[in-house]
């Protein structure tokens, strides 16, 4: 827990880990409360038609503990990946714990996933069981020949051969079951890295990695949990984020979150959900941020009772972080972090940690720094890479069945992060730019987040993607892919004017000298723009 501090100063001076010797995410976030308060409520679920669910602890307990006896009657042992392909539901989280509980492996997974993305990771993870709905069925049932450790199949809707019901599992009695006993460093779950550069790789954390979010979390969300505190994010919970930024960290601290179903992001249901609910905190992606920006003067249209919102997974930049700010009526406080290593860096406005265009500054217990390539810690305002200093409860304990990458991920204790960054005397650091996604133009080196922070306070822009073509004078220029906003046509007025917006707020050598129109930009899960694609593209187009 973070303890209640006047000053970041103090609370970066003050604050020791404390993890214990002995550490279960599923009975830290279901047993723990129910034990307390079995009526408390800890999960609710959003009904377009207006028929909210709600889940107690003492309930929330039982079905994950009965879960987890179930799948051992299945077979499924301590250490066995099991899968969760499901939407935001009481399912979902249930699923979690009772995984946790039993001491196998959760594998949460997109239902947003082709077969082909779905195939690799769970033949990669040797998964034994996987627990989906009617949707997700119907993707394995297409590839289950192809995946000979895939031994059970859960079903939480409907009926399908060869399927188990999920509540058949959870819905047993088993006042006997004695969750497995734990430590810190044994596997709890796997993340898949979201694969902007490369394959995608099986982050490997232990059961501390929940306790190694709870500063930063508290950090960026004003000392949560206060009075009236409930959660929400958009965020899918298959990602890091929206597991790890919102539902378990919330649980672990008595804080209702809020679920809603799975659908194509719709900024008006967006703001219907944060009121019809009363959301006090929210984690909101920037992708997200700039969509709702269509919605004009919002808190004319709904009341909002917000106190927090935090924002991660790309640079927000200056521009959203005005307009999101100005709409929500409270201050988004952008923070950082990967699948490997999340909430090292953070803003908390209320403890004046805020400089808009910057991902904050070290979250209390973690240390990092901006390192060159030999792992030197680089001067004040020195581009370089932000590094993570280990150890650290919230790192990972590796890739999965891959020591090479787990290897060059480290120099020496330093984590790397492959993003570019930037420090001021003031200790924030500004994102520059993935490894891979800075530009190389006329002898300048260009982050991208900066020019799609300016893209984006364009009038007519919605979305856009900034990445360097290849060119025989400048090595590369500039390339802007823009997606805009509804009643805006694309055209060669549009295009010098978005030209010029840039020239003149940012510099002449930044400005993209090439623009394209598209429907939509390439996204991974979690809202990542996948620049290797649309370098791919431009590459190809000539």
């Amino acid at each position: 827990m973070l303890p209640i501090s006047d000053t970041y100063e103090n609370l970066r001076r003050d604050f020791r880990w404390q993890i214990p010797e002995k550490v279960n995410i599923g009975t830290a976030v279901s047993d723990v409360w129910a034990k307390r308060d079995p009526e408390r409520v800890c999960l609710q679920h959003f009904s377009p038609d207006g028929t909210h669910l709600s889940l107690t602890y003492g309930a929330f307990a039982a079905r994950s503990s009965s879960f987890a006896q179930g799948l051992l009657q299945q077979g499924v042992r301590p250490g066995d990946r099991v899968a969760i392909l499901l939407p935001q539901s009481f399912e979902t989280a249930i699923a979690h714990a009772g995984i946790y509980k039993l001491g196998a492996i959760a594998l949460p997974l997109a239902l947003l996933f082709g077969v082909e993305a779905l195939e690799y990771r769970l033949r990669d993870a040797g998964a034994s069981a996987i627990v989906t709905n009617r949707f997700g069925y119907e993707k394995i049932a297409a590839i289950r020949s192809q995946l000979p450790e895939l031994k059970s199949v859960v079903l939480v809707d409907g009926n399908a051969p060869d399927t188990i019901a999920f509540a058949a599992l959870a819905d047993g009695d088993t006042p006997a079951f004695v969750a497995a006993d734990t430590t810190p460093d044994d596997p709890a779950m796997m993340i898949y890295t979201s694969g902007t550069t490369g394959p995608p790789k099986g982050a490997l954390h232990g059961h501390r990695v929940l306790l190694g979010h709870i500063p930063g979390f508290q950090f960026h969300h004003a000392f949560l949990p206060q009075p009236g505190d409930r959660m929400w994010t958009p965020a899918d919970w298959a990602w890091a984020g929206g597991l790890l930024n919102a539902l378990l960290p919330s649980l672990l601290l008595g804080v209702p979150v809020v679920s809603s179903p799975g659908q194509k992001f719709d900024p008006h249901m967006a703001f219907r959900i944060l009121e019809e609910m009363d959301v006090r905190n929210a984690f909101i992606p920037p992708t997200a941020l700039r969509l709702m920006k269509s919605v004009d003067n919002p808190r004319s249209l709904y009341r909002l009772n917000l106190r927090t919102i935090g924002s991660a997974g790309e640079s927000l930049g200056r521009e959203t972080w005005e307009q999101a700010s100005e709409a929500f009526g409270v201050p988004v406080n952008e923070f950082y972090g990967q699948t490997e290593c999340n909430i090292v860096l953070s803003s908390a406005a209320n403890l004046g940690v805020l400089k808009p265009g910057s991902m904050g500054k070290p979250a209390p217990g973690h240390d990092v720094s901006i390192i060159d390539g030999e792992g030197v810690e680089l001067p004040i305002g020195t581009v370089g890479q932000v590094a993570v200093r280990r150890p650290d409860p919230v790192m990972f304990l590796g890739y999965w069945k891959n020591e090479a990458a787990t290897s060059a991920k480290f120099i020496g204790d330093w984590m790397t992060t492959g993003d570019q960054g930037v420090q001021d005397e003031d200790g924030y650091v500004t994102f520059f730019g993935r490894d891979d996604d800075v530009i190389t133009s006329s002898g300048y080196r260009i982050g991208p987040g900066e020019i799609e922070d300016c893209l984006a306070g364009h009038p007519a822009v919605q979305l856009a993607a900034a990445i360097g073509k290849p060119d025989a004078v400048r090595t590369e220029i500039v390339k802007a892919y823009i997606v805009l906003k509804p009643g805006y046509q694309a055209g060669p007025a549009l295009e010098v004017d978005i030209r010029s917006w840039v020239k003149t707020r940012l510099s002449m050598h930044e400005y993209p000298r090439e623009i394209e129109f598209l429907d939509s930009l390439p996204l991974t899960t979690s809202g990542k723009v996948i620049r290797r694609i649309l370098r791919d593209r431009a590459i190809a187009d000539g």
